[in-house]
């Protein structure tokens, strides 16, 4: 056996309430005023929610507008107040005490983003790595495929039946690529372990509550080959109860999840959060544009799996350093090759990536930063940034 494992969690778990009303917030802003600079941090604690950092924006937001920011994502996350969870058991809307600590962002950092030429430097230093692999459809690593399909089958089961279960729920894969070799060229045996947690009404027997998610499981449309739910080793709600749940029970704070964001831990990560941060903060838009550079060189079979490294310097717009490594994979040319038609190809500053992407305009039509937080920051095939439109330009190197 050769063994990995990846972890996510759903939109209900604390940390991803954080990003979620974190990211409402820079919807906001962003949709009404399109040059809104945010860096907003939230902690979700008991019935307190805490929202701090800085802006600069031309909308004027009340603390009710807030408190009502903050209200409408926990609704739409599954924290309605209408579950048959107790206010014990679980958050409820018309329970939380919010409290806004939001600063005016630095001029010392505002003139080097907003540049007098047009051009925007970066809003921060730092460094970003993009990823994709041959696994799966969507070149992303098949732990975390499988365990966000995991999650989001019992997520919406849960959205559907709050008599039943609650929506802070994590799903756990393990694959078995038999040998490293495998596990190295990207060929996945079996689904080795699947770990479902979902909080359940105290009513419930354990035995109902694992023979249902068992049901959605096997129901998930997890591939064929890879999985038999005869064979595979099964852990739902291990600890025999899981009824308490939410902030009331564990705290949550934005940027806590960026493995369950990005890619599983099949590769590295820069170390800053995507969430709460407009387009400006490369953390956001570096690691959108390192995905989708990984993406074109697997998909155009330049390589079986890819690693793009980014670095930025604060204020300043070009990327210190682009680099490209495909661990030992690539076909027609090199990883130096590769990283000097990217260099060559894509100006890779925050206004291109922004342009590139249109990530200054959010919306219910496109995409929203709200959704991103909730789904995962990459390997959604709906995002901008997951889109194969150049491919044939990577195609003719």
């Amino acid at each position: 056996m050769y063994l990995f494992t990846s972890e996510v969690v759903a939109p209900g778990h604390p940390d991803k309430c954080a990003d979620i009303i974190a990211d409402s917030i820079v919807d906001a802003l962003i949709i009404a005023d399109p040059q809104s600079r945010v860096a907003s941090e939230v902690f979700v604690a008991g019935k307190h929610i805490i929202i701090g950092g800085e802006v600069k924006t031309n909308l004027s937001l009340s603390q009710l507008d807030y408190e009502n920011i903050v209200r409408k994502a926990l609704v739409k996350i599954g924290y309605t107040g209408n579950s048959s969870f107790t206010k014990e058991q679980c958050l409820h809307p018309d329970d939380i005490n919010v409290q806004v600590l939001l600063n005016q962002q630095s001029p010392d950092i505002n003139q080097g983003v907003d540049q007098q030429d047009g051009e925007t430097g970066a809003g921060d230093q730092g460094i970003m790595f993009g990823y994709a692999i041959a696994e799966t459809s969507d070149f992303m690593p098949a732990a975390i495929t499988y365990a966000r399909m995991l999650s989001d089958k019992v997520y919406h089961y849960a959205l559907a039946h709050d008599h039943k279960l609650g929506v802070d729920i994590k799903t756990q894969v393990t694959i078995d690529y038999g040998n490293k070799e495998n596990f190295e060229n990207g060929k996945p045996q079996s689904i080795h372990t699947i770990v479902v947690s979902a909080p359940s009404v105290e009513t419930m027997p354990i035995e109902e509550v694992r023979a249902l998610i068992q049901g959605l499981i096997d129901d998930t449309g997890l591939p064929t080959d890879l999985y038999n739910s005869k064979e595979a080793i099964i852990h739902i709600n291990p600890t025999g109860r899981y009824v308490n749940h939410s902030s009331l029970h564990d705290s949550g704070l934005t940027g806590r999840k960026l493995i369950v964001d990005s890619f599983g831990g099949y590769a590295p990560i820069g170390g800053g959060a995507q969430s709460s941060k407009d387009y400006t903060k490369v953390d956001r838009s570096g690691l959108y544009a390192g995905r989708w550079l990984a993406k074109h060189i697997v998909a155009a079979g330049l390589a079986n799996k890819c690693i793009i490294q980014l670095s930025y310097a604060i204020g300043v717009a070009k990327p210190t350093s682009v680099s490209v490594d495909t661990q030992g994979t690539y076909t027609k040319v090199d990883d130096d090759a590769l990283s000097k038609f990217i260099i060559e190809n894509f100006s890779l500053t925050p206004n291109w990536i922004t342009k590139k992407f249109k990530l200054d305009q959010p919306s219910a039509e496109t995409f929203l930063y709200a959704d991103v937080a909730s789904r995962g920051q990459v390997g959604q095939s709906d995002y901008p940034w997951e889109q194969l439109d150049e491919l044939e330009k990577f195609q003719a190197i």
